[in-house]
Formats: C-alpha cells, sequence, structure tokens
C-alpha cells in the first residue's frame, strides 16, 4: 500500500496548492533557478523567451516560461536555509506527489536547482564582481542534522569532512557543522567556465559572520578561521546563508544542485563592489545562456 501523507504533514490550500508555495505539479519547469529577493525574480524572467505563470505567496515568488527549448521557473526562497527548508521539501512535493491523493507520484520528477544569489568572498583571490561557484557547501546551520544521514559519497567527500572537522575543534568552534557537494555533472558542465569553491553557509548575517553592531560576536575570529583551512587546494572561497541546504537537501530528495554567487564583497580587503546590481545582472544572463546550451 502506498504511504499517505497526512493533513497535517502535508498542508494543501483550498485552490489544491501547496501550503507555503502556492504551487502545484505544472506549475513549475524541470530547472528551477532560485533567488533569495523577490525582486530578483524579475530580472531573470525578463530573460525568458516566453513567460507562461506567475504566482506569490508570501516571499515566494514563482514565474515560469521558455528558455530556448527548455521550461525552466524562477522563485524567490527568502533568506537562510531555514527557508530554503520549506522551499526545497514543496518544491520536490509538487513534482512528487500527488495532491489530490496524498501519494507518491508513480515516476520520479528529477529537478534541477540552481540558485543565483550575491555573496561575500573570504578569499584575497576571489574579487568583488567575480562569479563563483560552489562545488562543496559547509553548514554552520544545522538544518541537515536533522534529516537522515547523508551517504553514498566517494572517498575524497568523506576525507574532507574529516579535515573539517578536526580544523574547528582545534580552533574552538564548539558547533557542529555538516559538508555538502553541488552535483557532479553540473560540477563538470560550468566548472570549464566558472571559478569554483567551497562556501562556508552561516545561520545568520551579523555575528554568525563576525559582523558587530551592539552585540559582540562569540567568535570575533571566525574570518581568519575560515580562511586558514586548506586541505589539498580546497579552502574557502566565500560566505551566505543558503548554498549547503540547497545542496544537502537536493541530494537526499534525489535531484541535481548547484549555487552562484556574484561577489559583492571582498571580507578579507574591505572591498565591495562599485557596480553590485550590474554584476548580479551579468551573472543571470551569464548562466540563463548557459542552460540554454545545457
Amino acid at each position: 500500500m502506498n504511504q499517505q501523507w497526512n493533513p497535517a504533514s502535508l498542508i494543501i490550500n483550498e485552490n489544491k496548492r501547496i501550503y507555503h508555495l502556492d504551487l502545484q505539479g505544472d506549475d513549475i519547469g524541470d530547472i528551477i533557478f532560485l533567488v533569495g529577493d523577490p525582486e530578483r525574480v524579475d530580472l531573470v524572467s525578463k530573460q525568458f523567451d516566453q513567460i507562461e505563470i506567475k504566482r506569490s505567496k508570501r516571499e515566494f515568488l514563482t514565474h515560469t516560461g521558455i528558455l530556448g527549448s527548455k521550461r525552466v521557473s524562477v522563485m524567490s526562497t527568502g533568506i537562510s536555509t531555514a527557508n530554503i527548508d520549506i522551499a526545497l521539501n514543496e518544491l520536490d512535493a509538487v513534482a512528487n506527489i500527488n495532491l489530490e491523493t496524498r501519494e507518491a507520484n508513480p515516476d520520479f520528477r528529477k529537478l534541477t536547482l540552481i540558485r543565483l544569489g550575491t555573496s561575500g568572498s573570504i578569499h584575497p583571490e576571489v574579487g568583488v564582481n567575480t562569479i563563483l561557484g560552489s562545488q562543496w557547501a559547509v553548514g554552520f546551520d544545522g538544518l541537515m542534522l536533522m534529516y537522515e544521514k547523508m551517504e553514498n559519497h566517494p572517498q575524497d567527500f568523506y576525507s574532507l569532512d574529516s579535515e573539517l572537522k578536526k580544523w574547528f575543534h582545534l580552533k574552538g568552534l564548539s558547533y557542529p557543522i555538516y559538508l555538502t557537494k553541488a552535483s557532479d555533472d553540473l560540477i563538470q558542465f560550468f566548472g570549464q567556465k566558472y571559478r569554483m569553491g567551497m562556501t562556508a553557509t552561516m545561520h545568520g548575517f551579523y555575528a554568525p559572520q563576525s559582523r558587530e553592531l551592539r552585540l559582540k560576536s562569540r567568535y570575533p575570529h571566525l574570518m581568519e578561521v575560515l580562511s586558514g583551512f586548506e586541505h589539498e587546494g580546497i579552502q574557502f572561497s566565500n560566505i551566505e546563508m543558503e548554498s549547503s541546504a540547497i545542496f544537502g537537501l537536493s541530494h537526499l530528495l534525489g535531484h541535481r544542485a548547484i549555487s552562484f554567487n556574484s561577489i559583492i564583497a571582498n571580507r578579507t580587503t574591505g572591498e565591495f563592489s562599485q557596480n553590485p546590481y550590474d554584476a548580479v545582472e551579468d551573472m543571470i544572463g551569464k548562466i540563463l545562456d548557459d542552460i540554454r546550451i545545457w
């Protein structure tokens, strides 16, 4: 007998769309661009050849249309891994659960999720206005520790994971971390064109990223600790608030994922982009052009 999800776990609106996103399966394409800011949705969808659907609820704004020969969507997620938890679970649900019967669809629908965000560099060689892809993402937020263990990784994953945990223990960072990775086929495709790095995904904007206003950070030397890590040429490249959850949830759910950030600040040099909006538009245009031919 097929599993049937109860109304408290799978919440469906009166219009038969899923609770937070207000979407159903036909509302999304198989390729979905994820942006944090709802205002960035228009920057992405204006480059579609055709827009078929526009839906919005709360911070979740979705446009779906045609890009070349592909049906694609762009959706705003809001800020942080907490919002990513909602966005990805509900995107998977509308793709793979029949919202009428509350049972899994007979055929699995694999989504490709591409984050288009902004970030601060924590590596002196990753300058402002760089388009940076994330091959690895280290979560400091704890989200993926609430889910079943991520398994079936190659040996280099477990080696890097072990060295990261040793490093942070040595440096006195007491909270647990988890390692995630983008999808190998997307790394192979995009890695030929863009610099790829390892992202630190934090659970806040101020103290978790070593910013202080009226409150002091418990870990004031966090940037130095991150910048000091190196294992077989892998170093931290940037810091943000979403990628580890995107990679981790996508891996467990069976989807593809990769993350791109327009670097608008360099935390090691203090430099800030003079034209951050132009830098973001440049990233969006280039990644969408790549997806046309993917």
